[in-house]
């Protein structure tokens, strides 16, 4: 270092150019590997709370009396539909959608005050779960007040009048225009607020792709400066996982899987999502794996209506597979109605048991360290098998655990064998608990829409 020093001063005083220092090779490979998460997220499950439904008061307070329920449930991410006001302009329904704000700072005060959101993220924390807001940074309500002391931050159509997002029927909103700085250190400003006098732990961006990546990439930067956080992106390109957001939605999955419980499709279908996902996304990229949410709840139907008779096979696979796993506030109760959107329509809690089930899933995936989420798990190797297209296989393994899964994805009883190696060995049934030997000459018969996890 001090040779470099002295010839580049005696470069200086000789007016000669210095060395040019050795260039890195453009061509040279990068780490595209993702983003840098939270080790608080190596494991966790997602849950998603609707407010407005969750409890019948359709308070903060009254959710925050249910955390130790869903401690004990084992889920870890604690996602919160948007909690600040709605607008009344052109407002939908009586209630109107949490997705039309007309407060970036404020609370809705039909869940209660910023103090009890306050006690709610505290409670949250001290059982050991975190909190995420949702965030809906591409627009806002007619009737927030940016409209009038900065109406530049907004779109506009060809007559040059305020524009909803087009080609939706949202007309509750209007969209602002990320071209102005000012907006985009307005919206920067806001979210840092929530994560430093609020203490929540990241954020669910709404339509993320809307808005453009290098906002959302310069965020994390500054979000991270202040304290890990976690960001699901309501969105399914892989750019958004390098320097922005942790997870995605798995739209092509869920898809996939209806197509699949509709008869509409074969096991074929997964493999399209398995391999784009292995080879073309970065990978640390969690791709958030759902049998609902609100979205599918409330326009497309329950998770009942969707897979039918397929849907403990999707249940299970969204938590042995890859990606990081969502449940929706009621799903553990059996919840059969699809909740309105924009009127109170209270949760019917009842003990059901998919509730004991989640929980048994979640169990397994923070015991077993081939499930955990990427980069911490394992990659999915598929398993050939005689099953014709209906049955899908694959195994996990890593740090001396595996897990071998066999799903018949068909309203047939099907008698399927394997021709490959990998999961030979000894394994006990999640279901059953059962010892199972699995070996070359090894078949199972397997009824409609059933499964076998076996782990060790």
């Amino acid at each position: 270092m001090l040779r470099a020093l002295i010839a580049a001063v005696l470069a200086l005083l000789l007016g000669v150019a210095a060395p040019a220092a050795a260039e890195t090779d453009p061509y040279a490979p990068r780490d595209m590997s993702g983003v840098r998460h939270p080790d608080w997220a190596r494991d966790a499950v997602l849950y998603q709370i609707n407010t407005r439904q969750f409890t019948p008061e359709g308070t903060f307070r009254a959710a925050e009396a249910q955390l130790p329920r869903l401690k004990a449930l084992g889920v870890d991410i604690l996602w919160l539909m948007p909690v600040h006001p709605i607008g009344e302009l052109n407002r939908k329904g009586t209630l109107g959608s949490p997705y039309s704000v007309r407060d970036y700072y404020g609370v809705n005060p039909e869940f209660g005050t910023l103090a009890d959101l306050k006690s709610f993220v505290d409670a949250a924390h001290a059982l050991g779960m975190r909190v995420i807001l949702d965030w809906v940074a591409n627009h806002s309500a007619w009737d927030n007040p940016l409209a009038t002391t900065h109406p530049h931050w907004y779109e506009r159509d060809w007559r040059g009048n305020f524009r909803s997002t087009p080609w939706w029927d949202w007309t509750d909103i209007i969209d602002f225009d990320f071209s102005q700085t000012g907006l985009r250190r307005y919206m920067a400003d806001a979210m840092m607020w929530w994560v430093r006098e609020v203490g929540v732990d990241g954020f669910r961006a709404d339509v993320a792709g809307y808005v453009p990546l290098d906002f959302w990439e310069q965020l994390r930067r500054d979000l991270d400066a202040i304290k890990p956080v976690f960001m699901l992106a309501e969105f399914g390109q892989r750019d958004v996982h390098y320097a922005a957001f942790d997870a995605s939605y798995g739209w092509d999955w869920y898809n996939a899987m209806a197509r699949i419980a509709k008869g509409e499709a074969d096991v074929g279908a997964l493999f399209g999502f398995y391999s784009e996902h292995e080879s073309a996304w970065p990978a640390g990229a969690m791709r958030m794996m759902y049998v609902s949410n609100h979205d599918q709840n409330a326009w497309h139907g329950t998770e009942f209506e969707v897979f039918g008779d397929a849907l403990r096979n999707a249940m299970v696979l969204s938590f042995v597979g890859e990606g990081i796993p969502l449940i929706y506030n009621g799903q553990e109760a059996g919840n059969e109605k699809r909740l309105e959107f924009f009127e109170r329509d209270p949760i019917a809690w009842r003990d059901h048991p998919n509730g004991e089930f989640y929980r048994r899933l979640i169990a397994l995936r923070k015991a077993t360290p081939a499930l955990h989420n990427a980069p911490w798990g394992a990659r999915m190797i598929g398993i050939d098998n005689d099953g014709g297209g209906k049955v899908f296989s694959f195994v996990r393994q890593q740090e001396g655990s595996r897990l071998f899964a066999v799903f018949n994805m068909s309203a047939d009883v099907v008698e399927v064998g394997f021709e490959e190696g990998l999961h030979h060995g000894d394994y006990r049934d999640f279901d059953s608990g059962e010892e199972v030997r699995v070996d070359g000459a090894t078949r199972f018969r397997m009824g409609p829409w059933s499964y076998r996890v076996l782990t060790r």
